[in-house]
């Protein structure tokens, strides 16, 4: 089976120099774990909700809240994305994502056109899923 017959599209994009905030909201909103960075329109890295919840204090929303844990709200997404993620072709096949998924460790991968431009994104579930089905 190709990965365009499996993957997510179009897929959900941050710019690197978007703020965590806006990036702790985004995933709050889409209950999305995966976020493509793109600059230009190209794939320049990925960041899921569980870096966004490394990089963020824990004391943000409750009442221990400083300014210091505010501020790391401010932080960018370049600071803390993983950069040159590992990625598919729409016309690679399952067995591929799972070849990369299981040498990479990751749990998402960057589907992207031949200029480098996110078309789509699957992650290891959405195979799980499929298999299921």
């Amino acid at each position: 089976m190709k990965i365009e017959q499996l993957m997510s599209s179009p897929p959900v994009t941050i710019d690197m120099d978007d703020t965590l905030e806006q990036v702790r909201n985004l995933f709050l909103e889409l209950k999305f774990h995966h976020l493509l960075v793109v600059r230009h329109g190209v794939l320049r890295g990925v960041l899921s909700d569980r870096d966004l919840l490394k990089s963020v204090s824990h004391r943000v929303g409750t009442a221990a809240e400083t300014r210091s844990d505010l501020d790391t709200l401010k932080r960018r997404v370049h600071q803390i994305m993983v950069r040159d993620p590992v990625s598919l072709a729409p016309e690679d096949t399952v067995r591929d994502a799972v070849r990369l998924f299981n040498e990479h460790g990751v749990s998402c991968l960057p589907v992207v056109d031949d200029r480098n431009r996110p078309v789509g994104i699957v992650s290891w579930r959405d195979i799980m899923a499929r298999l299921a089905a």
